[in-house]
């Protein structure tokens, strides 16, 4: 079976060394820093044999965290998402047939984000943005991105919405437990509380034809879609939603299984939101992409809904 994969990330060491020093906080073992660091800079010789050795046709690539995010000066953070964008556009162009790209965007200035947005689709031939989380504490329910949400419409590109920005404030519940920052458990909740900002706020009210995707399965919120609604009936609120919230949830949030290496759980994401939001991705170098195929060819689904997850929704949500 044929997989495209939509969370694939990629490092650029000199735009690292002019960036502001990570203040990431999360603890992992040498070896595996090592080895994610190799593959983060390369393209050939680690990246593509393990595309070809598991049948991932297409990788889509995208800047890792935190990205343009870690930008505290937004003139710097304009050039360094240009300088990104461009070259990441040279690394497609010498392999058109195995890599597609995300743009980094800098959200730090909402007009140049949508300039770069624009550039990066019809001059570079992006395929959407990928953004990591908040920007400096400002969410994308922010009233100054309502042109941002609009281009997204018209160019018909989705936005990725990645964990991953630096943090702001501590948060009190991971006092003390280093083990819950990240990917472990703390960025699925940040992310997602992200995303029903957008919802709550009206953002797909507004812009209906907008896609944002999440990965990890929907950082947590699938799940509790029903929840969601039960909640939402209680509250009073300013303006009400055209829908109930888990509407929005497999309608204009879709979903990918990045990180998520449990056929189990693929099925569960089937029942809950239905195999057309559902897409693949590895999450690339951080996770194995043996075993992202194996969540994938494991479940208990049809064949049909395995390649709608596998690549068919990828190529009519990007446009492949």
């Amino acid at each position: 079976m044929t997989y495209i994969a939509l969370e694939e990330a990629f490092a650029i060491p000199e735009l690292a060394a002019r960036q502001p020093a990570s203040r990431m906080r999360i603890r992992v073992t040498d070896t595996y820093a090592r080895m994610c660091a190799a593959r983060l800079v390369d393209f050939e010789e680690h990246r593509l044999p393990e595309m070809d050795a598991h049948g991932i046709d297409i990788q889509v690539l995208s800047l890792t965290v935190p990205g343009i995010q870690a930008d505290t000066d937004t003139r710097a953070a304009v050039g360094n998402a240009v300088f990104a964008n461009d070259f990441l556009a040279e690394v497609v162009g010498r392999r058109p047939d195995r890599f597609l790209g995300f743009a980094a965007l800098p959200m730090q200035d909402p007009d140049a984000a949508v300039a770069e947005l624009r550039r990066s689709v019809e001059g570079l031939g992006f395929r959407g943005a990928l953004v990591n989380d908040h920007t400096q504490g400002r969410y994308l329910d922010d009233p100054a991105y309502e042109e941002f949400w609009s281009a997204l419409e018209e160019l018909g590109v989705p936005l990725y919405l990645h964990p991953g920005s630096l943090p702001t404030q501590e948060w009190d519940v991971l006092r003390g437990r280093p083990e819950m920052y990240g990917a472990s458990w703390s960025w699925q909740a940040e992310t997602g509380g992200h995303a029903m900002r957008l919802v709550y706020s009206g953002v797909f009210d507004r812009h209906p034809d907008a896609t944002l995707i999440l990965g990890h399965l929907g950082e947590f919120l699938p799940f509790q879609r029903s929840r969601l609604d039960s909640r939402y009936r209680t509250l009073e609120v300013e303006k009400p939603l055209e829908r109930m919230p888990s509407e929005y949830i497999g309608s204009n949030i879709l979903l990918t299984t990045s990180g998520v290496l449990a056929p189990e759980a693929v099925e569960a994401a089937v029942l809950t939101v239905g195999a057309d939001a559902v897409m693949f991705s590895i999450d690339y170098p951080y996770e194995e992409t043996a075993a992202a195929v194996a969540s994938v060819e494991n479940a208990r689904l049809s064949a049909e809904d395995k390649e709608k997850i596998a690549h068919l929704n990828a190529r009519r949500v990007l446009g492949i």
